[in-house]
């Protein structure tokens, strides 16, 4: 078969890096034989003479040292193997080269290799194999002499040899703005309405449905929202994780630490609200929706800051959270747990989520693929201060089927180090296939599959009982029997108690718990009733091959 390649002349490879620095599955055997070639000591060092090749990678600078990692370690062993580089390596970085494939990076990539193909590969020009592995790389367009470079600093420690170095130092210490026309595109294209440089907005699915009245979603359930009336927005549209179910199909940026162009939280809140109530004005006259839920939507009293990214990244999020309990808007934060110092420091919220999407160090690293390399510290140290925060906590699971849905007392284990308030157990919901994910409808669990799993949890956690589930939203709820009053649960939120004592405490410092705003959970949201957490006052409509595409 080698005989065969080297007779053809030419391979050709485009290969991304995968997690954890690795090669995607498809690639794992090419990848280790390779590199057990390479480093095999009976293998003579021109055991690839004859071959010619040429890659194109494809990776994300904010995995800092994992860049493209598996494309330069294979022109490493090629090229150590004295097989012949016909084009300079190519590196794409998806955090900045926009379009498909990195504008004009791809292109001239293709064209220079097809030039050198009219010239006949045994006749190109021959590049010589690097002495060691480097520490910079360069590109296509490096050797063309300018094209779209990429200033260095939006490439954190990758570093990248180009004539135009001097050029890009010079610009150095100018932040960009996060969103770049390509990612407005896409996430425009998906509903989103973005908001300065960095933050959006988006209708959730749950507030059209109680619009209509057709019920809300699983928070409307546990904790008494009004779905019609919530605005679901972040102040950042990045994120430390590339989570395999993130059902925003990963368009949106990543990053460990903010080096963008930052917009006041006044403008962010004042934007999003105007953007959120155009959007609910666009239901005016639609059939089903009802006038009075309507008006309603036009003064919004929740804010689900979980919309996409990790809002905890903006350096203003606490601001931005007393500025929506001024307007008496609620809060319900979503955090990765990948930043503990900023969830020691943010103030108080009405409630405060840490997803927690495995048990164990692997499986973390497998589901949410972080950035971060100490990602499990990380991890076990935002789950510490959830326990030191005074207002109400959440654990957020998302079970897949086939990834984490096993090792029971991992979880336990977890709850412990947290001590949260409530744990929300929720099914992935499957949005098709994209170019960041694997999953399949396979790996969807049932309802009954998800309360299954609860009960069994429960089971380890003598402190915890199952007091709603929202069926719909294929969500079960765990809560501490502390909120468990006189055999009523109270996970319901008065929410005119919660803006009274927070304001109380911005004024004097007076704190409180979260039980001091609790209210009870009515009886058609208890676990057990008929109506499995849909609200009667409603009308349930079942339709059949639509699929679901989630919401908050």
């Amino acid at each position: 078969l080698l005989g065969q390649v080297k007779s053809k002349g030419l391979c050709i490879f485009i290969v991304s890096t995968y997690v954890d620095g690795g090669p995607p599955d498809e690639a794992v055997w090419f990848y280790d034989w390779l590199k057990d070639t390479y480093a095999d000591f009976r293998v003579h060092k021109y055991f690839l003479q004859g071959l010619d090749y040429a890659i194109y990678g494809l990776g994300d600078s904010a995995f800092n040292d994992n860049y493209n990692k598996v494309a330069r370690d294979i022109d490493f062993w090629l090229s150590k193997l004295h097989a012949r580089r016909v084009v300079p390596l190519c590196l794409n970085d998806e955090s900045v080269d926009e379009g498909k494939y990195g504008t004009g990076k791809f292109g001239a990539w293709k064209s220079e290799l097809l030039a050198q193909l009219r010239l006949g590969a045994k006749g190109a020009a021959q590049f010589d194999a690097p002495e060691e592995k480097p520490t910079a790389y360069e590109t296509s367009s490096d050797e063309e002499g300018g094209g779209d470079l990429i200033d260095l600093e939006d490439l954190g420690t990758v570093r990248i040899a180009s004539k135009n170095k001097a050029k890009a130092e010079g610009a150095a210490g100018q932040p960009k703005d996060m969103l770049t026309p390509p990612v407005r595109e896409s996430l425009t294209k998906q509903g989103y309405k973005l908001i300065g440089s960095h933050s959006g907005v988006k209708l959730c699915r749950w507030t059209k449905a109680m619009l209509r009245g057709r019920g809300g979603c699983y928070k409307h359930t546990f904790y008494g929202i009004d779905s019609h009336r919530c605005m679901e927005a972040t102040p950042s549209l990045a994120c430390a994780n590339k989570c395999v179910f993130c059902w925003r199909h990963h368009t949106n940026p990543v990053g460990t630490e903010w080096k963008w162009n930052m917009d006041p939280p006044e403008m962010i809140l004042d934007a999003a609200l105007e953007s959120h109530y155009k959007m609910i004005k666009e239901f005016k006259g639609v059939p089903g929706v009802l006038r009075e839920r309507l008006a309603e939507g036009l003064a919004v009293r929740h804010c689900a800051l979980s919309l996409v990214g990790e809002p905890i990244m903006y350096p203003e999020i606490g601001r931005l959270v007393r500025l929506l309990h001024a307007r008496r808007v609620s809060t319900f934060l979503v955090t990765n747990a990948q930043f503990p110092e900023a969830l020691e420091a943010l103030g108080p919220v009405t409630q405060l989520y840490v997803s927690v999407d495995a048990s164990s160090q692997e499986a973390l690293k497998r589901i949410d693929r972080p950035l971060f390399p100490d990602f499990w510290q990380r991890f076990q140290d935002s789950l510490t201060a959830l326990a030191r925060k005074g207002q109400r906590t959440v654990y957020r699971l998302t079970l897949v089927k086939e990834w984490n849905m096993a090792e029971m007392q991992g979880y336990a284990n977890l709850v412990e180090l947290g001590k949260p308030d409530f744990i929300e157990v929720k099914g992935v919901t499957f949005c098709g296939e994209s170019k960041g994910s694997s999953l399949t409808m396979g790996n969807i669990p049932w309802h009954e599959e998800v309360l299954s799993f609860v009960e069994r949890l429960a089971a380890l956690l003598p402190d915890y009982s199952i007091a709603s589930e929202h069926e719909h939203s294929n969500c079960v709820l765990l809560a501490h029997h502390k909120f468990r009053m006189d055999g009523v649960w109270h996970t319901w939120i008065d929410y005119e108690k919660f803006h009274e004592l927070v304001q109380r405490h911005y004024e004097s410092g007076e704190p409180f718990g979260s039980l001091d705003y609790a209210a009870p959970l009515p009886p058609w949201a208890t676990f057990g009733a008929r109506e499995r957490g849909f609200d009667p006052n409603d009308t349930r409509m079942l339709r059949r091959s639509r699929k679901d595409v989630g919401g908050c």
